[in-house]
């Protein structure tokens, strides 16, 4: 059996510049600077499904639902606002939801940490 879906996210989110965790509406979330989610965990939460819910860029969500759908998905509360939703209950392309996360940290975060970022590449 693989790592634990929830380890590697963790792992990937709280490798960025001032990333924290806490539990919010009772599932891992991830904040910048204490403040801004950029990740959030879903469990089970809202479907029998196990996902993710990032920010993405304008435009990714729906190119990423259209291209994947078995993959990718418009989460609730938050997919009008352009979140993408990730099933980590499928084969997971793991260097992907990598770069998922830096797209959804870049587009939250302050332009110095997003410096940061591009000057760690």
């Amino acid at each position: 059996m693989g790592e634990d879906p929830l380890e590697r996210l963790r792992r990937f989110c709280l490798s960025l510049p001032e990333t924290t965790e806490r539990l919010s509406h009772g599932e891992p979330t991830w904040f910048i600077r204490d403040k801004k989610t950029f990740v959030m965990y879903a469990d089970h939460h809202h479907d029998d499904r196990l996902a993710f819910w990032c920010a993405a860029p304008p435009g990714a969500q729906e190119a990423l639902v259209t291209s994947d759908p078995e993959r990718y998905f418009r989460p609730p509360y938050v997919g009008h606002r352009g979140w993408a939703g990730v099933y980590l209950d499928v084969d997971v392309d793991w260097e992907e939801v990598r770069e998922l996360v830096i797209d959804a940290y870049c587009v939250v975060a302050p332009k110095s940490l997003v410096a940061q970022v591009d000057a760690a590449k």
